[in-house]
């Protein structure tokens, strides 16, 4: 039944325009959106931080559809580890490093490098979601931000709708070494289905989206790879996967291939990323439990423009 009842992250996006202005305000109301949602449908979907809350969702009768939180940029947390860690209280458990800009510590695959990996503070971010027990997903980052990121990261790290550079050699797709570092990291690649990504084209069908699941699959293995439609991202999608309620033929694709068996897709269908959230709860769980104290962050970007005080006061009544 993992087929038909994965777990879904609702994505709090808001667009690169709002940094340096607005944007923990409106990821905020995003947040409150997606809470909103979940409470309005009770009778389909659960919210979820954890493994522990997936597999209950997925047990209740009737099932229901387990939903986290993620965030889409780094441009969100405002260069402030005070505010991804509130983030974490309010149930995100996914970051995606950048979005189509630039951060202050982190490079866009879609703009000319200025850190070049991650800035020191970038680093931090890092680790810090590392503490949290937050998973670090680099689509749309930048390559050797990417390398950075993945090199540094003690939890397996995600791309969360990405695909593969060799099959479509666009800048938001992963190249073969990257691919091949996901093994060691225990990562997962979640194939997007946006045609610009698969085919380089306007136009693509389920068979060219399949063709990526197999590219990856022969190259690290079955247990690296996940399903990241981005249907509410695109405005366009492959013939043949219109919509969620087409998974079920993407299954069929891949089974007629011979080239998977029933547990593989099983583990695509969900699985797998139960097994990335598992090991970050463990990295998480051996950080506290081995004392290490929240990133500080003085040296935090401030030039940035935004409309902030930098000082801190205390009134004494």
């Amino acid at each position: 039944m993992w087929f038909l009842y994965p777990p879904q992250f609702w994505s709090a996006f808001v667009p690169c325009a709002t940094q340096n202005k607005d944007a923990v305000q409106l990821t905020l109301e995003q947040i409150d959106v997606i809470k909103r949602l979940v409470d309005k449908y009770p009778q389909y979907l659960q919210f979820a931080t954890s493994v522990t809350d997936i597999l209950e969702a997925h047990s209740a009768r009737p099932r229901k559809i387990a939903s986290l939180i993620g965030i889409e940029g780094g441009h969100s947390i405002a260069n402030s580890l005070g505010v991804l860690r509130s983030y974490y209280q309010l149930g995100v458990r996914y970051m995606t490093l950048t979005h189509t800009c630039n951060t202050p510590w982190a490079d866009s695959s879609n703009e000319a490098p200025v850190a070049d990996g991650l800035t020191e503070f970038g680093e931090k971010v890092v680790r810090e979601m590392n503490r949290l027990g937050m998973i670090v997903d680099l689509s749309h980052v930048g390559e050797n931000t990417t390398r950075a990121a993945i090199r540094l990261s003690r939890a397996p790290v995600v791309f969360s709708h990405s695909s593969v550079y060799s099959l479509c050699n666009h800048k938001r797709n992963v190249p073969d070494d990257i691919i091949q570092s996901l093994k060691e990291n225990g990562g997962i690649i979640m194939v997007n289905f946006f045609p610009d990504f698969v085919k380089c084209a306007p136009n693509a069908t389920i068979s060219d989206v399949a063709e990526h699941f197999h590219y990856i699959k022969r190259m690290i293995g079955a247990d690296y790879v996940g399903i990241g439609g981005d249907f509410d991202g695109v405005n366009r999608v492959p013939r043949g996967l219109e919509d969620v309620s087409r998974y079920p033929e993407l299954f069929a694709e891949l089974l007629r291939s011979g080239q998977w068996n029933v547990q593989e897709l099983k583990n695509l269908a969900g699985l797998n990323m139960l097994r990335v959230m598992r090991q970050v709860e463990k990295v998480r769980d051996e950080m506290r439990t081995n004392g290490v104290e929240p990133e500080e962050h003085p040296d935090s970007p401030n030039d940035n423009g935004n409309c902030t005080s930098n000082a801190f006061y205390t009134e004494y009544v």
